[in-house]
Formats: structure tokens, sequence, C-alpha cells
């Protein structure tokens, strides 16, 4: 009888194959996740948006104080109504973004603020 120890010699035999195949296949997987991320993009990130600036977020707290003044009519309602704790808040805002910048704006944004400044200041007083 045979030894059960003993085993015929097996051949093992490496497909090296797949291991292309499989990599291939990752590859077009990550090529294709890639392709589609723009096509995916939320409708939000197309819209263009002004580059970031101290007259822009001066220019906001000035749309608001020009609301709450009734200059503007409110985004939502369409109306033009006075609230002058709004207009007094948004313009206080306004004047510390001037005061904690004091040094380091360009003469634009300098002469940017303090129009919109003066031209609320005028608003707040005949309001």
């Amino acid at each position: 009888m045979s030894d059960p120890l003993q085993q015929p010699d097996k051949k093992i035999i490496v497909d090296e194959d797949w291991k292309k195949q499989v990599e291939a296949e990752r590859a077009a997987e990550h090529s294709s996740e890639s392709a589609a991320a723009p096509a995916a993009a939320p409708p939000e990130a197309e819209e263009r948006l002004p580059p970031p600036s101290l007259v822009y977020l001066a220019s906001s707290l000035y749309i608001q104080a020009a609301i709450a003044l009734g200059l503007l009519p409110h985004p939502v309602s369409g109306k033009a109504e006075v609230h002058r704790n709004l207009a007094k808040h948004a313009i206080d805002t306004l004047e510390i973004l001037q005061q904690k910048t004091e040094g380091n704006r360009t003469p634009e944004e300098t002469d940017e603020i303090e129009a919109m400044l003066h031209q609320l200041h005028m608003a707040y007083v005949g309001a």
C-alpha cells in the first residue's frame, strides 16, 4: 500500500493573466469615476461668484442695511419696509469692519467703505 503521507507531485499552475485583467478593470473603474465626477457636480458649483474681497463683504452689509432702511425691497416679501434696529445693526457692523481694517485697506477699499457708510448714515437719518 502506499503511504498516505506521500502524495504524488502536484503541479501548481499560476495564471498571471487574471492579475493583469483585475488591474485593467480597476484602472477602467478609476478612469470612469474621475470622468463622471465633473458631470455630477451640483448646480451651485457652476454658478459664477465674485472673488472674495473686503469690498464684497462690506457690500453685503450695505445691502442688508439698505433693505432694512426700505431703500431696497425685501428679497422674500418684495416689500420695502423700514426696520431701524436692523439697519443700525448692519451699519454698526460695517463701522466695526472699517475700524478693524484701518491701515490694511487699499485706497479704493477705503473710498468704497466710506461712501457706503455716508449713504447709509444719510438714509438712516432720513428714515
